[in-house]
């Protein structure tokens, strides 16, 4: 498994006269960890939906590896990108060793059974979100965060070199948090996730993108992109950022509205 490119071209998303995303272009080298942070409405959702084919963008082009991705067949697109929602939808009447197999389908031909190799991914994957303990238990009778790190080993069983993800850290504590995104940051394959914690986004992504009202206000490294600035004009609060004594990492502290920030800078 390794990355491939990702390019989002001057992409348009829209829902009747209201546009989503408008002119959006991105892209993310092989094996890089890309973040998309912004408000509550910014876009980040309908980008990923517009990635992987659920929304049909207006205008622009996704490519991987060169290749538009509606373009692909279902089969080959299944085997390059997986993808990890945040409403996961109905419930499956499976165990989770089950579910988590799923992700091995688009490797096998119909009627294909379960090999060694396949039960060792699902083993492995399960291990990495610390799910192999509910490997027995009924997948609708997890809890939200339980059911979100199962989604997220299914994803990793299917081997993608594309993983998208909308808001995985959500429903999780902070210990599976930590544990997904550092599985996340250690994967050979091309990550874009979309993150609302900026300190997390800092710490385990190479590059961030800002949505701002379906637009890029700003993207690069997070020690460039977060700033009290940024906090300011984006997001509308008071904010200072430092670079975390221990991670190196750039670090957001949100201020209530009658504390003043001390200076417009990253220390």
């Amino acid at each position: 498994m390794t990355g491939n490119h990702l390019a989002v071209e001057g992409l348009t998303v829209s829902a009747g006269a209201r546009h989503l995303v408008r002119d959006v272009s991105l892209t993310a080298e092989p094996g890089e960890v890309i973040g998309l942070v912004g408000p509550n409405g910014s876009g980040k959702s309908s980008l990923l939906r517009a990635v992987y084919r659920v929304l049909r963008p207006d205008a622009g082009h996704i490519r991987v590896d060169g290749t538009d991705v509606r373009s692909l067949p279902v089969r080959r697109l299944a085997r390059t990108m997986a993808v990890v929602v945040q409403e996961p939808g109905a419930a499956f009447d499976l165990t989770v060793r089950d579910v988590v197999a799923m992700g091995r389908t688009p490797h096998k031909r119909l009627l294909d059974g379960d090999t060694a190799e396949d039960a060792r991914l699902v083993e492995s994957s399960l291990a990495s979100v610390d799910a192999v303990g509910l490997a027995d238990r009924s997948f609708d009778r997890l809890s939200g965060g339980e059911r979100q790190r199962v989604l997220i080993a299914r994803a990793l069983t299917q081997q993608p070199s594309l993983l998208v993800l909308d808001e995985p850290t959500n429903h999780l504590d902070v210990r599976h948090q930590l544990e997904v995104l550092g599985v996340l940051r250690r994967l050979p394959a091309t990550v874009l996730v979309a993150l609302h914690d900026l300190n997390l986004a800092a710490y385990y992504c190479d590059r961030l993108y800002v949505l701002r009202d379906g637009e890029v206000a700003t993207a690069g490294p997070p020690r460039e992109v977060l700033t009290p600035r940024l906090l300011s004009e984006v997001y509308g609060v008071a904010g200072e950022v430092v670079v975390h004594p221990r991670t190196g990492a750039p670090h957001v502290t949100f201020l209530p509205g009658d504390v003043s920030p001390e200076a417009d800078r990253v220390c």
